[in-house]
């Protein structure tokens, strides 16, 4: 059976490139890096090798990055840390729309002593930066917004929140699991105290990421153990995946221009011709400042976990939300806070195209897509009834 994979902000395919840079990690080069022996210097410099990749991706210097083993870790590590090292502060600002690995922190902090302030979007997903500022007191100890919205690809204005909150003396955190090796960012030129990112999102293994801390910021580890990552992150290195991560974000940095033109225009064409042949379909979230391969679709009147199923029959894979909440039968929380009506939340599909989609991926999805639509809504009630008021 045909595959068609357009989840590509879920997880990604492993480059073979990145898959060829590993292997000899599991294998012929297995000496622990925090080993006195040259054996395990060797592993030992390959991930430095790794860290100078990583910085290089995102402007960073190398001292500046910490190995951690995803996204989620990046990011409580973070918002735990300027907690920690201000011990005196009990308020958090972070928005209505983070990923779960933000906003169920922040839940669990909120029931546990904190204030937590989350800032809203409006209908095309973009943030409040109004109240966002205005949020601030002296009380604050974190704020904590996304680079780029993971089902919706809405890319909120983060190198202008930073430069606010830096002369605010706030600390500063960003999640860019989904916006890093997509757009290009700079953190030499920004005031982005720390900012998370995970290998599995850029072509790297799972089970691996990073964070980056920049110099002078105060931090303490959320693991806490050995000497590595300069006492910064306790526990053995995760050598072949950090071996992976770099290859990936090396990689990245050349096929940056490529996400941004070619993936696009996949994408744009996706969004176009479904828009175009299936009645009562909406695009969620702004369609100018947002990831080039993500799009968001809603389908009135349908369940969107129906369309999944059918579109999984002939091997089409996308997604009704994020992957760490598409179990739900709720609604997306993000689509919840942009207002979106209950009758399109219910129906929407994110497809999310990355750089090993073609053409011909795009044509079979405009093809078989509508008769599905078509189908599942001559035996949807609500769609039957829906002139009825």
């Amino acid at each position: 059976m045909k595959i068609v994979y357009v989840d590509n902000n879920a997880t990604t395919k492993v480059d073979p490139e990145v898959l060829e840079e590993m292997l000899p990690y599991f294998s012929e080069f297995y000496g622990n890096p925090s080993s006195m022996h040259s054996f395990g210097g060797e592993t030992g410099k390959k991930i430095k090798e790794a860290r100078e990749k990583v910085a290089g991706l995102i402007h960073a210097q190398p001292e500046e990055i910490i190995f951690t083993s995803c996204g989620t870790e990046s990011d409580n590590t973070a918002i735990l840390s300027a907690l920690k090292t201000n011990p005196g502060k009990k308020h958090i600002i972070t928005s209505r729309v983070e990923h779960p690995a933000v906003k169920n922190l922040c839940k669990n902090l909120s029931e546990n002593g904190y204030r937590v302030t989350f800032v809203p979007v409006d209908e095309k997903g973009r943030l409040d930066l109004d109240m966002l500022l205005g949020s601030v007191t002296d009380d604050t100890a974190i704020v904590s917004i996304m680079w780029a919205n993971n089902e919706t690809g809405v890319v909120f204005p983060i190198e202008e929140i930073a430069e606010n909150l830096a002369e605010k003396k706030v600390i500063f955190h960003t999640d860019a699991v989904q916006a890093v090796g997509k757009i290009h960012i700079d953190l030499s030129k920004t005031k982005i105290d720390m900012l998370a990112l995970s290998g599995h999102k850029l072509h790297a293994p799972k089970g691996v990421g990073a964070l980056y801390v920049r110099k002078g910021t105060r931090f303490s580890p959320f693991l806490n153990g050995g000497h590595q990552e300069k006492g910064r992150r306790g526990g053995t290195e995760n050598v072949a995946s950090i071996v992976g991560l770099g290859k990936a974000c090396e990689l990245a940095r050349t096929y940056i221009e490529k996400e941004n033109t070619e993936v696009s225009a996949l994408r744009d064409k996706l969004e176009r011709e479904l828009l175009k042949k299936i009645p009562l379909s909406i695009v969620n979230g702004e369609t100018i400042n947002r990831l080039p391969g993500t799009t968001n679709i809603s389908f009135e009147y349908i369940e969107g976990e129906a369309i999944l199923l059918m579109m999984n029959e002939l091997g089409i894979c996308a997604s009704s939300g994020s992957a760490c909440t598409s179990g739900s039968l709720e609604p997306s929380h993000v689509l919840r806070a942009m207002g979106v009506p209950y009758t399109a939340a219910h129906g929407s599909i994110r497809f999310s195209l990355g750089r090993y989609n073609t053409e011909s991926d795009v044509d079979y999805i405009i093809d078989k897509l509508p008769p599905i639509i078509q189908k599942l809504r001559e035996m949807s009630p609500f769609w039957q009834n829906r002139d009825r008021k």
